[in-house]
């Protein structure tokens, strides 16, 4: 189902569409708007998973096991010395 609906347009972006007609990239100036809310659709909806997949995780990380300062230093040294020593590097 089409709707008819009156837009209005920057001179720029007119002639970006009437440039794309021309072309015979897309078969008229509805085609060109139709394809570009469409991808602007797409865009907005994968903005949004993207939003809720963080707020997933940033929920999850919330509520996971908490590590202390202290021990997350002693893990970080201990990653650093087994670099070390895989690449025969000397502390």
């Amino acid at each position: 189902m089409s709707v008819k609906s009156s837009i209005s347009l920057t001179e720029q972006q007119d002639a970006f569409a009437r440039s794309l007609v021309d072309t015979g990239r897309y078969s008229s100036l509805s085609s060109v708007l139709q394809q570009g809310l469409e991808l602007l659709r797409q865009k907005t909806e994968a903005e949004a998973a993207e939003t809720e997949a963080l707020r997933t995780l940033i929920g999850r990380r919330l509520d996971g096991p908490r590590v202390s300062a202290a021990d997350m230093a002693n893990h970080v040294e201990d990653m650093i010395e087994r670099k070390r020593r895989a690449l025969r590097v000397e502390s």
